[in-house]
């Protein structure tokens, strides 16, 4: 069962970012918002299976790791919930849909961000606690350290105002490009994670 769930994890990981992908290469914003809230709880899934076959000595590197997934859980949960409720259904006024519209920026995109960083901050404590036994396992390590570098930039990036363009509704392909090619760098963890979980089994 502890496999099976790791398995299942890795498998909602690996589909809800290609979705996110297709979703921004259509142009969908509430779908991607949907596909966006499974993402965490897959991610946990995923996270808590390296978390329970870590060894001893890397257990608490990955028990960090975990926790930080579940507070990357709840920021962008309220977030995208935020989005398919309240701003979806209208009736806000300009000073809420500032503060609550993810395509204008403001408190909650900030929120967002940050979410992303703790997500990126939790793939480095797990990718700390991954014991390679192959070149796919040294891999997925690798990339997920690497990916832990995100961090920096989600954490100080709302700090700068490089934002506060989107508050009067000025977007750019900038951020999709951004997001997209993220995409391409996370789905390879999805799909290696897939092969562990699977070869392990």
């Amino acid at each position: 069962m502890n496999k099976i769930i790791s398995k299942i994890g890795a498998v909602v990981v690996t589909i809800t970012v290609f979705l996110f992908a297709i979703c921004l290469i259509a142009d969908l914003p509430f779908v991607s918002y949907l596909v966006c809230m499974f993402l965490p709880l897959g991610y946990i899934m995923m996270a808590v299976g390296f978390q329970y076959e870590s060894c001893e000595e890397r257990k608490v590197s990955a028990s960090v790791g975990v926790v930080i997934a579940v507070i990357y859980a709840v920021m962008v949960l309220l977030v995208y919930y935020a989005q398919t409720t309240s701003v979806q259904l209208g009736g806000l006024n300009e000073q809420a849909v500032r503060i609550l519209d993810f395509q204008r920026g403001g408190l909650l995109f900030n929120y967002d961000l940050l979410g992303y960083g703790m997500m990126a901050l939790s793939t480095l404590f797990i990718g700390l606690s991954i014991n390679p036994s192959s070149k796919a396992d040294k891999w997925l390590k690798y990339l997920m350290i690497l990916h832990g570098g995100f961090f920096i930039g989600c954490f100080i990036m709302p700090m700068t105002g490089v934002f506060t363009s989107m508050e009067s509704g000025e977007t750019g392909n900038g951020g999709t490009i951004a997001l997209l090619c993220w995409c391409v760098y996370f789905l390879p963890i999805g799909v290696l994670a897939y092969k562990h979980f699977q070869k392990t089994q």
